[in-house]
């Protein structure tokens, strides 16, 4: 399963970077948002995306024992959204040998 999850992130953050980088080429970010919070679909997918990258977040906060980690993943996760947490998720799936159970994933690591 972490090989599968492995590719999965993989995946999103090539996606992500390669659909950030296409529609940088058109416009910027800036102009892009001003049409998008026009609308309020607009607001509320806003919305939606911040809220759950807050719920991956308090995850993540139980996970890290660092606060420094804790505030630089926070910065990365409002500025980068699924770019910076599918790079987290990368980070801590390799890790982890291809056959550790998903627990080792998920839960928080302890001293050794």
């Amino acid at each position: 399963m972490i090989v599968v999850l492995r590719i999965l992130f993989a995946v999103i953050l090539v996606t992500m970077l390669a659909g950030t980088t296409w529609a940088m080429l058109e416009e910027s970010v800036f102009d892009g948002g001003s049409h998008i919070l026009r609308y309020r679909w607009g607001w509320m997918t806003l919305a939606d995306a911040y809220f759950g990258f807050l719920t991956f977040f308090v995850w993540l906060a139980y996970k890290e024992t660092s606060s420094l980690a804790r505030i630089a993943w926070f910065v990365a996760i409002m500025l980068l959204g699924n770019i910076a947490m599918s790079a987290y998720m990368l980070l801590q799936l390799f890790r982890l040998p291809s056959d550790a159970p998903l627990e080792q994933l998920f839960l928080r690591r302890t001293a050794r």
